[in-house]
């Protein structure tokens, strides 16, 4: 995933909370009450947040899911890897169906005799 629609969702909603916050602080009620002004503007943010910011949001989890689907992919592949190394033999050649080519059990078998 690029680090890109992350960084623009999290400073797109960090402006959703800070302009309404500094708008707040403008009144003469919220600069005593300061923790008062961060609630509504955290209230206010979350809305816009949920309003405007839908597709910034979708793709964060876009790419987070396709991350995801890819480390798993490889998890997979090199699971099937030890399990083929497990069963062929290391470094065996393998055809393009996951099973050894001809030549690799041929030269599985010169191994084996020539071992004895």
């Amino acid at each position: 995933m690029k680090a890109r629609p992350a960084l623009v969702y999290t400073v797109l909603r960090l402006l959703a909370f800070l302009v309404p916050l500094g708008i707040l602080m403008l009144f003469p009620v919220f600069q005593d009450l300061f923790w008062l002004a961060a609630i509504f503007a955290a209230l206010i943010g979350l809305s816009l947040s949920i309003l405007f910011l839908r597709r910034p949001l979708n793709d964060v989890t876009t790419g987070l899911a396709d991350r995801r689907r890819e480390r798993e992919r490889a998890d997979d592949s090199a699971a099937e890897d030890a399990a083929a190394d497990a069963v062929y033999g290391e470094g065996a050649v393998r055809s393009g169906d996951g099973m050894p080519s001809d030549g690799a059990a041929a030269d599985a078998r010169r191994s084996d005799e020539d071992g004895r």
